[in-house]
């Protein structure tokens, strides 16, 4: 076609568009341009060119089944063309709106229950442009139902972290979503507890040995780890320590969340019933009953727990209480008769290795949380405390320090490091039952996610779905309570 005719053709065909697409085209490309602004990059904009042929000239067929003198090819293609478009707007919804994620664990009750539905809002603190941008929208890493186990994404292309300009930003008390950092690599078959705790349990060539046990070991990408949800209890460039289970910032007292729990031993005059911890608001799953026998009565005497006139023991419980709750047990002398605080494990594999080990998740720290263009020295100490930060997180891989404590970064010695990334301490509010950073560590900026807004639905798994399995008092209520 030579351009005479190139430009007659093109005529005609604006000529001949109907209003109503005109009208579709102005508010797509309305839409369209308002992203591209958003993004910050005007090559972007080129793409317009190819919405105006889709709405206005039809120079590419892309509708060309349409036209197909088979009915079955017009019926199956209108039914493909439909789902291709829900993938791409849920795509982009995803991606840049928000979504709904499923609350799975209960390390953040009684703030948030197993079961509540929320919408998370990737707008409040910006949403990340997709790092991993060819992946299937509606699961995080892995395909459900037959294909279960596959990859939902492929590795490459990478685009670089870049978050878009939000609403806000995060503050301390915000219940976050963010993405697991201890979950860049997974063993298939123990995703919990992380690979690098298995390797700080039993060593790197047994995780690493092919035993089916682990499974095979797996590199995730940032947006493709396991999706969390904490709260924020530290700041970058603050300094946070936790002394007999209260979190103290910059030395400053930190108000305890309402509904935040730990774990307690409750002795009772009588069994409980079913209804009594439902009036009590303890979980199912939560109700645990200590077994006791005749030579531990001397030992749970002396810590204060009753004992009847034939020396037995009356009944004693476990589980997490708010102070709500503690309260009610407290005004109810005729039922309870002791309550004990459990004490923290010595045992536990906190974060970082080596610096916490005469730490306990109620005793924990001072530990100084990274910010964006602070310089640290790097000592030995400095390096067990923040080479994951170094490493894993800023794309130093082959960092390392020397038997003389030299550090190694890029191939080239250095005694400072200067962040590149801001990071987060989050915990959750079931204190006693939570693996947050006091176990794994800072959260990255490039791993949040978003802040969840709402609770769409919230089911009960113990109960039935018409004898109190939906919990309709949570239904469209806030999902960030402070």
């Amino acid at each position: 076609m030579d351009k005479n005719k190139f430009v007659a053709d093109l005529k005609s065909r604006i000529g001949s568009t109907k209003a109503t697409r005109w009208v579709r085209f102005g508010i797509v490309a309305l839409l369209f341009l308002g992203w591209v602004a958003w993004m910050g990059n005007w090559w972007l904009a080129l793409l317009l060119v190819l919405l105006f042929d889709i709405y206005i000239t039809g120079y590419i067929p892309f509708t060309w089944w349409k036209n197909s003198r088979s009915k079955t090819v017009r019926t199956v293609m209108s039914w493909v063309d439909a789902i291709v478009y829900a993938i791409v707007v849920v795509y982009f919804v995803f991606a840049f709106v928000g979504q709904n994620y499923q609350i799975p664990s209960s390390s953040l009750e009684k703030s948030l229950l197993v079961g509540d539905y929320l919408w998370v809002n990737k707008m409040a603190y910006g949403p990340r442009v997709p790092m991993t941008p060819v992946h299937f929208p509606l699961v995080q890493n892995t395909m459900p139902g037959w294909l279960g186990g596959t990859k939902s994404y492929l590795d490459s292309p990478q685009i670089k972290y870049h978050r878009l300009k939000g609403f806000d930003t995060v503050k301390t008390g915000d219940i976050v979503v963010f993405n697991f950092p201890a979950g860049d690599t997974v063993a298939s078959n123990m995703p919990n507890p992380d690979y690098h705790t298995l390797v700080r349990l039993y060593g790197h060539n047994v995780v690493n040995s092919g035993d089916p046990a682990f499974g095979e070991i797996i590199y995730r990408p940032v947006d493709r780890r396991e999706n969390y949800v904490k709260r924020t209890v530290g700041l970058p460039g603050q300094t946070i320590e936790i002394r007999s289970d209260s979190i103290y910032i910059d030395g400053s007292l930190q108000p305890m969340p309402a509904e935040a729990q730990h774990n307690y031993y409750f002795q009772t005059k009588r069994p409980l019933t079913d209804s009594d911890f439902d009036n009590l608001g303890i979980a199912v799953d939560d109700r645990h009953r200590i077994s006791t026998s005749p030579s531990d009565y001397p030992a749970l005497a002396s810590l204060g727990f009753d004992t009847n006139a034939d020396g037995t023991i009356p009944p004693i419980y476990f589980g997490p209480l708010t102070a709500g709750m503690r309260e009610q047990m407290l005004s109810q002398p005729n039922v309870f008769s002791h309550l004990m605080k459990q004490p923290a494990p010595t045992d536990d594999t906190l974060f970082p290795a080596g610096i916490a080990d005469d730490w306990t998740r109620a005793q924990y720290g001072p530990i100084w949380i990274p910010r964006r263009g602070a310089t640290i020295p790097l000592t030995r100490e400095n390096w067990d405390i923040y080479n994951r930060c170094i490493r894993n997180y800023e794309g130093h891989n082959d960092a390392y320090i020397d038997p003389d404590g030299t550090v190694y970064i890029d191939g080239k010695p250095a005694d400072s490091y200067t962040f590149g990334m801001d990071y987060y301490f989050m915990m959750g509010d079931n204190r006693d039952n939570s693996l947050d950073s006091r176990y794994w560590g800072f959260v990255p900026e490039d791993h949040i996610v978003g802040k969840p807004i709402m609770i769409l639905l919230s089911l009960d798994k113990d109960k039935g779905l018409f004898s109190g399995g939906i919990r309709w008092n949570r239904i469209l209520r806030s999902a960030n309570p402070k």
